[in-house]
């Protein structure tokens, strides 16, 4: 018996078993909603008044529970894929947080993260698409079984915003080690340093370098606040490292006046998007787990 078969067998098995129980499936349709009303309140009480151990709390669910159902549903090429983006990023974070922080490391640290956020943007897309592409029937023209495209649509799209969240979320915690270190932002209080008019707060070296020194020359960019920046890395502070604030002033950024091109504020969109999922893949698997304690406690299936 192929394995859809016998899915097919357990599930009529199931509904057999629970007929005659609507009285009981509605009691564990009651402790759900329930439960999700009030871990969706503690969840924001928690974030509202310590945001930042809500968000090392909520990483580190990110990054250990699908790694639990790796292993227990021998998933090996998640599990290739995870432990490659753990060593590097692991290693790109212990760049970012050592002190003094080598000038060359804000840019290391904004190339890797921009990087994945790209992949999982254009991995997030194409899985998105195939699942389109098969839900309209567009599979039969190529001969591709629906359970097939669908499957690969499915997998590229978690991959994609997986990946996206987790590379988020290491950006912003390495962002504030460096810029911090560095001196001119601070999270909670006034920067350390006063900054000089031919300095880029996000990764402290010059913004226009000399005939004789050496250096990067690239194109600058002006915030409202009349404070200036490499675009390189006013670009990886906001968008990758999720700040939506000057590094210096702590002035609000306009990201539209930042995006020239229309097409760039999809990457905002994305990034709200990603966001929003954080909760679904760190806290869900909890809360369900919590759901399937309470029913077991009272004795229902």
């Amino acid at each position: 018996m192929i394995h859809r078969e016998n899915w097919k067998v357990q599930h009529e098995k199931l509904h057999v078993k629970h007929r005659g129980h609507e009285a009981m499936h509605a009691e564990m349709v009651l402790i759900l909603i329930a439960t999700l009303l009030v871990a969706q309140l503690l969840l924001v009480q928690w974030k509202q008044r310590h945001c930042r151990s809500y968000n090392l709390v909520t990483l580190l669910q990110m990054w250990v529970v699908p790694l639990y159902f790796t292993v227990k549903l021998y998933w090996w090429r998640f599990l290739s894929t995870w432990g490659m983006f753990s060593v590097i990023t692991s290693y790109v974070t212990f760049r970012a947080t050592r002190k003094p922080l080598s000038c060359r490391t804000p840019r290391l640290v904004y190339k890797w993260f921009l990087l994945i956020y790209k992949l999982s943007y254009a991995v997030g897309a194409v899985g998105y698409l195939a699942i389109m592409f098969t839900m309209f029937g567009f599979n039969v023209f190529l001969r591709i079984k629906a359970e097939d495209s669908m499957d690969v649509g499915v997998i590229m799209l978690f991959y994609g915003l997986y990946y996206g969240v987790m590379g988020r979320d290491f950006a912003e915690i390495c962002s504030d080690y460096m810029a911090s270190t560095i001196g001119y932002y601070n999270v909670g209080g006034m920067p350390s340093k006063s900054l000089r008019d031919n300095i880029c707060a996000v990764c402290g070296q010059k913004i226009f370098v000399d005939v004789d020194e050496e250096g990067i020359i690239e194109d600058t960019f002006q915030l409202s606040c009349s404070h200036i920046f490499h675009e390189f890395c006013i670009r990886g502070w906001c968008i990758v490292g999720k700040k939506q604030t000057c590094p210096y002033c702590n002035e609000k950024v306009d990201l539209k006046r930042m995006m020239k091109n229309p097409w760039e504020r999809t990457h905002v969109l994305y990034g709200r998007l990603l966001d929003w999922l954080r909760y679904l893949v760190a806290w869900q698997p909890i809360i369900i787990g919590i759901v399937h304690g309470i029913n077991f406690t009272l004795g229902l299936e």
